[in-house]
């Protein structure tokens, strides 16, 4: 005999718990088994394009961008992923090419770039876009679901995308990865030692806001994939949120089809050959090679000095410096104009004309065949930076057959380690780098061995095949624990692939029932990821989590509370700061409160029932049974104070700002989502439930209802239901047809 035969409370019968979507997939399915992986990269700022990267062209375009279009183009060719997103900022401005202004571009079968608005459409440098990136999250949020697909995982690369990704997670219930490329606590400690002050750091970098999405990115990273295990023990190991079963190194790839030795019947030269040949008197030495953007951490400076104060190392080879692009140094930002004012100065004060070239201006497809002119005359590349969280430029090399003389810091101690084909230096003594340059270009029977080690060290450590296997083996066990861990809803992303919603009231409506209620979580439940599920209540956040855990109900996707003047999603209630801001307008709560001292007949709900949008008042039973509504709004109006009154149960008042409510939350909610409100199922049982119930939803109202709400007994679309609590949710969803084809009614007459 089925539970609804046994309960008074539930007159009404019927084979709800077997209705499902049509078109949804059981666990273990053979579709399900079968399916690739979708996973969303996500890296915001510089410039991001499939070809011609303009690496160097600022301190936000550089390793990043070329490492993330390498991984997405990787990763679509393992067998288990079926399509990648990488999703970056959308710049429509006539300073940057065209190209940044297109919405998708194909990098290959599956894998596109995704451009998103975020904030002004011209081009912003990464400091500047940390107001922006609510607006990201809403419009990134908006394309999932467009599409109707949630990613499997989310990885998130640099503080920006972090925060970004941290709050899709959370919102959507995802598991999520994090790359941080460069930590703003390393950067802090470098920027104080170097004499800057803590203020001019904060007002210019904006650390804080840095440093704490990269705590927020950590705590809720299901992994962070690092280059080094220096990065993870000293730079990632500063941080509160740090966790070291997490970290995994998994240092990047190198394109072996693109970086390789120079062919050996290498005709007459490629074209950056032309740019280099006006700047050097003997073009045939050998050539020290140096590419890096123009920031001062690429310590060029050193470089020089150390090429210009060593007249053996002058007479031995050339020096090709490859900083980015310029056509007028005035142009450039303050840090890549100083460092270039700072190159010019020393090479006229060593002298070095005709012995160091840099050019003015290359592509990328440039940059193979600076490896390979480097190779042709016997040169060396070098990475003087200060620090080197990896250094792709030395893979670059060493795939190139180019021997490497770098910094004794992060990822060129582990490139060396492998590869064995060059010398660490301290970056901060010339000396030693111009010893080891001059080593390098002189001792052919070592740059032989080095350069060979150096080809058979990337091919066995480096290539994009061997990264992205190891990649996608931490991948896969984060997505399988996140489904293991997902007991109620196996479906994750309900928010991304939901057509519907079913959105009730707490008290005495879901909950009443212990049977009602288990029924109800069983149907939504197998409804699968077409049905979302939220609460919207009167409660506070903290004591709708109580009630809750107590009734032992699921953390819904939505969740509406405070009488509608706050909204949260997902299992790790992410605020929408939006809905804040726009029930602000008017809202004098001190002032209410001291207005509402002159009413007789009420007082102030404990601290636990207040919310900076909500003053909740106890109505005396003698005293205040006579205050009405009206009487309050008059009242404050009498005061030159707005608010919105809401009475329920004959006991309960509250104050809320004029745009907050139940019914405007679930609306702001369904126009953010796009989910009709036609399409959006809300119960409830009493006057606070109201607006919501009569907006253009399909309402419910339980059978043990509150008498304030007989007015709406001539709403067609407001059912009135025989069964009590959750018994009277399962008779609308069957009265309406909601997991099917969504009965709505035409008239009065079908509400009988």
């Amino acid at each position: 005999m089925n539970a609804s035969a046994t309960n008074p409370k539930n007159p009404r019968s019927g084979s709800i718990t077997d209705a499902r979507p049509p078109g949804n997939t059981e666990p273990g399915s053979c579709a399900e088994e079968t399916a690739g992986s979708y996973i969303m990269l996500v890296s915001i700022h510089g410039l991001i394009r499939g070809t011609d990267l303009e690496l160097g062209r600022d301190a936000d375009t550089g390793g990043q961008t070329l490492y993330v279009v390498e991984l997405a183009r990787e990763l679509i060719r393992h067998p288990n992923v079926d399509q990648v997103d990488l999703v970056t900022r959308l710049v429509a401005d006539p300073r940057v090419d065209d190209s940044y202004a297109q919405e998708y571009e194909e990098l290959a079968p599956g894998a596109n770039i995704v451009r998103i608005r975020c904030g002004p459409d011209r081009y912003l440098h990464k400091e500047s876009l940390w107001p922006h990136l609510g607006v990201f999250v809403d419009n990134l949020v908006q394309y999932l679901r467009s599409q109707g697909r949630a990613p499997d995982l989310i990885h998130g690369h640099y503080a920006d995308a972090g925060y970004v990704v941290s709050q899709l997670s959370s919102m959507l219930d995802l598991p999520m990865a994090f790359t941080g490329h460069s930590l703003g606590r390393v950067k802090r400690r470098r920027l104080l030692d170097n004499g800057l002050k803590a203020d001019t750091i904060e007002r210019r970098y904006h650390i804080t806001r840095r440093i704490e999405a990269e705590e927020t990115a950590l705590e809720y990273a299901s992994f962070v994939v690092t280059s080094t295990h220096q990065e993870v023990e000293q730079q990632y190991a500063l941080y509160d949120r740090y966790q070291p079963q997490r970290m995994m190194v998994i240092p990047p790839g190198v394109n072996l089809d693109r970086f390789s030795p120079p062919p050996r019947n290498w005709g007459g030269g490629p074209p950056i050959l032309k740019a280099l040949a006006p700047f050097l008197a003997d073009p045939n030495k050998p050539l020290i090679l140096a590419i890096c953007r123009p920031d001062p951490r690429k310590n060029i400076e050193t470089l020089l000095r150390a090429y210009g104060e060593s007249k053996p190392l002058q007479d031995a080879a050339n020096l090709a410096i490859v900083a980015g692009n310029r056509d007028d140094i005035n142009d450039m930002d303050r840090g890549g104009r100083s460092v270039l004012l700072e190159l010019l100065h020393l090479i006229d004060l060593y002298d070095l004309y005709g012995k160091v070239a840099y050019p003015k201006h290359h592509a990328s497809e440039d940059v193979p065949d600076l490896y390979r002119i480097a190779v042709k005359r016997r040169g060396v590349f070098v990475n003087p930076a200060l620090t080197e969280p990896f250094g792709l430029t030395l893979l670059e090399a060493a795939a190139s057959g180019l021997p490497i003389v770098a910094t004794a810091d992060g990822g060129p101690k582990d490139i060396i380690e492998h590869c064995k084909n060059g010398r660490l230096v301290d970056p901060l003594n010339a000396g030693e780098i111009a010893d080891a340059l001059l080593q390098a270009v002189s001792d052919a029977d070592q740059w032989r061995r080095w350069s060979q080690n150096g080809l058979r060290g990337a091919r066995r450590h480096f290539s994009w095949e061997a990264h992205v296997k190891k990649y996608m083996k931490v991948a896969k066990t984060a997505i399988t624990h996140d489904a293991k861990q997902r007991r109620f809803y196996r479906d994750k992303g309900r928010l991304i692939t939901a057509d519907r919603m079913l959105v009730t009231d707490i008290d005495n409506t879901l909950i009443g029932d212990k049977e009602g209620l288990r029924r109800l979580m069983q149907v939504v439940k197998d409804a699968g990821s077409r049905l979302g599920f939220g609460i919207a209540t009167g409660r506070s956040i903290e004591l709708t989590r109580k009630v809750l855990a107590e009734w032992s109900i699921p953390m819904p996707q939505l969740l509406i509370t405070s009488v509608g003047s706050e909204i949260h999603y997902g299992p790790n209630l992410v605020e929408d700061r939006g809905w804040q801001t726009h029930i602000s307008y008017r809202w004098r709560r001190e002032a209410l409160v001291e207005a509402m001292e002159d009413l007789e007949g009420i007082e102030l709900q404990p601290p636990d029932g207040q919310r900076p949008f909500k003053v909740s008042y106890v109505v005396d039973e003698e005293r205040g049974r006579d205050l009405s509504a009206r009487d309050i709004v008059r009242h404050l109006r009498r005061k030159n104070l707005q608010a919105k009154v809401i009475y329920s149960h004959g006991a309960y008042i509250d104050l809320l700002p004029l745009r907050a409510s139940k019914g405007l939350a679930l609306c702001h909610f369904a126009m953010n989502w796009h989910i009709p409100l036609e399409r959006i199922l809300v119960a409830g049982d009493s006057g606070n439930d109201e607006e919501m119930l009569t907006s253009n939803t399909l309402g419910v109202v339980v059978g043990n209802y509150d008498k304030e709400l007989e007015t709406l007994r001539e709403n067609p679309n407001v059912y009135f239901a025989q069964g009590h609590h959750a018994w009277g949710i399962l008779e609308g969803i069957e009265h309406y047809d909601f997991l099917g084809e969504i009965r709505r009614p035409e008239s009065k007459e079908s509400n009988a």
